[in-house]
């Protein structure tokens, strides 16, 4: 479900998203995981429905990763 935004406040999210998404530790992430899961889908592994998590290094279930292993996220160290 988006967030019930005003334009105005909308371009400005999409342009705080975009600088998020564009920074170096975010990047350096979305290549090892791509890296990651080219070589595992070519060793045969079915990597549907699983996110890639950095802190525990191995492939879990998208809800299990982005809910830091059910115990939330405001703990969470970033």
């Amino acid at each position: 479900m988006s967030q019930k935004l005003s334009p105005g406040a909308r371009a400005r999210k999409a342009k705080r998203d975009l600088e998020y998404a564009k920074s170096p530790n975010r990047r350096a992430k979305k290549a090892e995981n791509q890296r990651l899961r080219r070589k595992a889908i070519k060793k045969g592994l079915n990597l549907v429905g699983l996110d890639y998590d950095h802190e525990d290094k191995k492939f879990e279930s998208i809800k299990r990763n982005r809910g830091n292993d059910g115990n939330g996220t405001k703990t969470e160290k970033t």
